[in-house]
């Protein structure tokens, strides 16, 4: 497939972009993944679809995806998207929780499942514990129920426990690897700020702090006003810096997040990593690139769909703060996601990556993606309306 849309890249945003992207979802998506999604013969949600929107049963599950959708399904029932997301969010808990924590006797949970729910990979991910906890966390706003307020304090407590660095931060993960990536440690970030806004505890907003202070020392450049994505073990910078501007734009979004649950102010530091996330974009479709060095200069031209979704994020942040134009740039960065990779022939589906011609590099339609998605037009909805 080629993206016939790029040649059109520029043209104005016509309609209602954010009422359009929610009937998507909620007619389309919801439903897509949770039926075709969803296998009733072992139970979870499939990894990816092929590209005629039928389930690959036979691809391992990783436990992030697993917690990514229970997020999808509890998150639209939360707004009001999907009463029935509820059930369905409840459903896939309990199958990441029966299959996914300590299936061997040890704290944690697994790294990746096969199709009939035995373990592929026992590893313990900082990246996946991140996500299950944004899972449980969003879950736990529906009912307030409280087992799973008890499974977000034991998770919490594992990674005390086994995961935290001396450094700061949190590990790659069980066993312990290397490079250290600054993506566990923003993905942790998000899944505190959603603790508190699911509890209201106050020990989240100190979770959060710890990282919002990890970013500030050690993640951030204040001088070239880039955030890198690998480290040393002692956080020191691994040279020549790999910037993903997906990932800037995502820190925007998780900014104000935090600036909203504490007070501490982030403005300078969401204007930086806008400004510099916006260097590295495609011409052809004002899409941004998957990878630049911390010059400004774009490494890879390839563009995937995520950080489409977080560059509408981070603009939608700086309408909420105020900013002029923000409101009317977030809605052309929704207009972009919807025409290049919302288009797909399977109703609900999404291509995930072009390259720089324009081609789609990706034959699935990988259910990771869904997160991005569904979490950019709640976020537009809410802010924009």
């Amino acid at each position: 497939m080629v993206d016939i849309d790029a040649a059109t890249a520029n043209q104005p945003v016509s309609g209602d972009i954010v009422a359009k992207l929610k009937v998507r979802i909620i007619e389309h998506s919801l439903p897509l993944w949770s039926t075709e999604g969803w296998d009733p013969a072992t139970g979870g949600f499939v990894e990816r679809l092929h590209q005629d929107g039928r389930a690959d049963r036979l691809a391992p599950r990783r436990v992030r995806v697993q917690a990514r959708q229970i997020y999808c399904f509890a998150k639209a029932a939360g707004v009001g998207w999907y009463p029935q997301g509820r059930e369905i969010a409840l459903k896939a808990l309990e199958y990441l929780l029966t299959k996914a924590k300590s299936p061997d006797g040890k704290p944690g949970f697994v790294h990746t499942l096969a199709p009939d729910g035995s373990v592929l990979d026992p590893l313990r991910d900082s990246y996946d514990h991140a996500f299950v906890l944004l899972a449980l966390s969003t879950v736990y706003a529906l009912d307030r129920d409280a087992q799973v307020r008890s499974e977000i304090d034991a998770l919490c407590a594992y990674l005390d426990s086994q995961l935290r660095s001396p450094h700061g931060g949190v590990l790659e993960g069980w066993p312990a690897s290397m490079p250290r990536r600054q993506n566990p440690q923003m993905h942790l970030f998000e899944a505190m700020i959603a603790a508190f806004d699911a509890t209201h505890d106050p020990v989240f907003q100190n979770r959060a702090g710890d990282f919002f202070a990890l970013f500030m020392a050690n993640l951030y450049d204040k001088q070239k006003k880039v955030l890198g994505e690998y480290f040393e073990d002692d956080w020191s910078r691994i040279e020549p810096v790999s910037v993903e501007p997906g990932h800037q734009a995502e820190w925007v979004w998780l900014l104000k997040g935090f600036e909203r649950i504490t007070g501490c102010p982030t403005g300078r530091f969401r204007g930086e990593l806008l400004a510099s996330a916006l260097r590295y974009r495609d011409e052809a479709t004002g899409c941004v690139v998957d990878e630049g060095n911390g010059a400004g200069d774009i490494k890879q031209h390839s563009r995937r769909l995520w950080p489409q979704t977080e560059m509408a994020k981070a603009w939608i942040a700086q309408a909420e703060a105020g900013e002029a134009g923000a409101a009317d740039e977030a809605r052309a960065a929704l207009s972009r996601l919807e025409r290049h990779y919302l288009r797909h022939p399977v109703m609900g589906g999404w291509y995930d990556q072009f390259d720089r011609e324009g081609h789609s590099l990706i034959a699935t339609i990988p259910a990771s993606s869904f997160y991005h998605v569904l979490c950019a037009c709640v976020e537009a909805e809410a802010v924009l309306g």
